[in-house]
């Protein structure tokens, strides 16, 4: 069965996990760590989204973030792929650092972004590396009581949670995070709830996601404005598409309007391959080759992307 694409709305609050490739460590210096973190403050800048809170362990890595416009899948591409490209450099080794897809729940954040910040800071704890999250130097905690300067992390919202002064805030903080420590692993946070593996919240919260996501699917493009925007920005004429031969760029501008049709879930290769004459499988080939391609190619991925979110936001329907 294909797996669901990620949801995405602006506002949204995920729970991400990524985990080192066959459980290797991720991390072998101070140095790998700090360039880590200041990998994800530049993620910030440059795509407007925030960290509620973050836990680096040996392999594998807890961030609590929410999206603004930007998609957490073009977020995250960026970060992990930077960060390979650093530690392969630094290791003298190549190919994949990270297992596979990194793991998203998108949880209901006024219900559980509290507990899923104490659930990140007490994983060093829970792993038996420490006996108190005080001790771990290489999470969010520090920060939020204060001991540590971290600008870029956003802390506001869950120490507003306790008080509008700072300094019972911190303490209130800490006493609910120490609350804590005899919980265990907590399964929804990494699998969701309810057979929707994607969410984690109640009853309303997910049936409003999910009406959102399909409000979001119904706004799909159609084939023709797909087709008629991609060739513009890559400068081609529709006509080359399905022309015999062709080019390196033909051949990408393809590829990209193959991924888009099928990241709509709404279109088919099938009703593509009409328009391109080209058949199903090599369709479905040059979509997966531009996506494995920018996972190490940023302005390709940067082009898919934005590509992607320009036809969302002219929710066109004509096909």
């Amino acid at each position: 069965m294909a797996r669901k694409p990620r949801i995405h709305y602006p506002g949204a609050v995920y729970h991400v996990v990524v985990r080192g490739n066959a459980r290797q460590e991720i991390f072998f210096s101070a140095a790998d760590r700090f360039h880590f973190l200041s990998l994800l403050q530049d993620g910030l800048e440059r795509y407007d989204h925030r960290v509620h809170a973050f836990c680096l362990m040996p392999n594998h890595i807890h961030l609590a973030v929410q999206v603004g416009e930007v998609s957490l899948s073009r977020i995250m591409q960026n970060l992990c792929f930077r960060y390979t490209q650093w530690t392969n450099r630094r290791q003298d080794r190549v190919g994949h650092l990270f297992q596979g897809r990194y793991k998203a729940v998108l949880v209901d954040g006024d219900s559980y972004l509290l507990e899923l910040v104490r659930y990140l800071h007490l994983n060093p704890v829970r792993a038996g590396m420490v006996g108190s999250p005080e001790e771990y130097p290489w999470s969010s905690h520090l920060a939020y009581l204060g001991e540590k300067k971290l600008p870029w992390l956003t802390r506001d919202w869950v120490l507003s949670q306790f008080s509008s002064r700072r300094s019972r805030a911190r303490k209130e903080y800490r006493e609910f995070v120490h609350s804590g420590k005899a919980e265990g692993h907590r399964e929804e946070f990494h699998r969701g709830k309810r057979g929707e593996r994607r969410v984690l919240g109640d009853d309303t919260f997910i049936e409003e996601v999910l009406s959102r996501e399909e409000r979001r699917v119904e706004r799909v493009p159609g084939m023709g404005k797909i087709i008629e925007k991609v060739c513009h920005y890559y400068g081609v004429k529709e006509s080359e598409l399905s022309a015999a031969g062709r080019g390196h760029r033909v051949s990408e501008v393809r590829g990209v309007i193959a991924w888009l049709v099928l990241e709509s879930r709404k279109l088919t290769l099938k009703d593509l391959s009409k328009r391109v004459n080209r058949d199903i499988s090599t369709l479905s080939s040059g979509a997966r080759r531009v996506r494995v391609l920018s996972k190490r190619d940023t302005k390709l991925s940067a082009t898919m992307e934005e590509l992607k979110h320009a036809l969302l936001k002219s929710q066109t329907l004509q096909a």
